[in-house]
């Protein structure tokens, strides 16, 4: 069985029926046999910008307000998270493919209220997914995720959007078979 690690994408099979995860890319950040899994949904759209969830010096007019927030799952949904390209960034964790989770989020707020760092390089998610020790393990061998390995870099090349069924055809194969899978197959 491939070996989970921070980095791998864990893309959720058609017939999923969680609605938490349906049609769903996760990007793993920790993970741990002993502690359990941390990650963050990247196609789930929030519905809020920046500006919705905090006061910002300069208020909404700074092109930093509008920075669209997504979904990272359904545990503390009061909580921000968020993802980044910026190496110099203290306390960031690397993912692979130059992508960063986590770090001193004022000096990040002060890079994108500067205009130093640009929305689109910052990818912010309320909540997030996670799992106890040995549930993800068990949710694979059930086959309800697939695995890409060390694919943190598509965070930022991919839309939102068509994650999912982008990612899937990307893969190829039996993969790109699924991405076409009908959301309510009853009504094919």
């Amino acid at each position: 069985m491939l070996r989970l690690r921070p980095g791998n994408l864990l893309i959720s099979q058609p017939f999923l029926g969680d609605p938490n995860f349906e049609r769903s890319v996760v990007l793993l950040c920790a993970h741990s046999d002993t502690e359990g899994s941390f990650g963050l949904v990247l196609n789930q759209p929030a519905n809020v910008q920046l500006s919705d969830v905090l006061t910002l010096p300069g208020g909404e007019a700074l092109p930093a307000a509008a920075t669209p927030l997504g979904l990272g799952g359904p545990v503390e949904p009061d909580t921000l998270h968020f993802l980044h390209q910026r190496p110099e960034l203290p306390n960031a964790v690397e993912l692979g493919g130059g992508v960063y989770w986590g770090g001193d989020f004022a000096r990040l707020l002060e890079l994108l209220i500067s205009g130093e760092v640009a929305p689109e390089d910052v990818r912010l998610f309320v909540g997030y997914s996670g799992w106890a020790a040995g549930q993800l393990a068990a949710e694979l061998g059930e086959n309800v995720w697939i695995v890409e390995p060390n694919a943190a870099a598509k965070v930022f090349t991919l839309t939102t959007d068509a994650f999912w069924q982008a990612i899937l055809r990307e893969k190829g194969g039996r993969y790109r078979m699924l991405s076409n899978y009908p959301t309510d197959p009853r009504l094919n």
